[in-house]
């Protein structure tokens, strides 16, 4: 596989991260510029941000949850040249299920639809990282 086809994924995982990021940003900027938020209201991350800056955020926390086992993962299939046809299709549905989820989460807030997406990303990962366990005691390439 090229390094394009193997990174790609990592790269919109990354660009999704960041551009809840910045709608986080500019939500924060508002509510505090409307007044909807005090300096002294926020100062020790308490929970007192609106409703929808908070949806946003937290959306925009599990980036750093499950996306973190997918980025060494990636890291570790590149460097150990395990990173296959499999691995990119692998990673490309992780990919899909975090977009549904973050999708998911800042719009209807189903929570039933975000967790589906999010079990079946974590299948996803969990199958990436038993065949790359596999794979490397066994010297194959996914």
């Amino acid at each position: 596989m090229t390094l394009q086809a193997i990174l790609s994924p990592l790269f919109v995982e990354v660009v999704l991260t960041f551009a809840l990021m910045l709608l986080m940003g500019a939500l924060r900027q508002g509510d505090y510029r409307s007044g909807a938020v005090k300096p002294q209201d926020i100062a020790l991350r308490e929970p007192k941000w609106p409703a929808r800056t908070a949806q946003v955020a937290h959306s925009f926390s599990n980036q750093f949850e499950l996306p973190v086992l997918f980025y060494v993962l990636t890291i570790l299939a590149l460097v150990t040249k395990q990173a296959g046809l499999l691995f990119v299709v692998l990673a490309w549905i992780f990919v899909a299920c975090r977009l549904g989820q973050a999708y998911v989460h800042v719009t209807s807030n189903i929570v039933r639809l975000r967790g589906a997406f999010y079990i079946v990303g974590a299948v996803v990962l969990m199958a990436m990282w038993v065949i790359f366990i596999v794979g490397i005691y066994a010297g194959r390439t996914i």
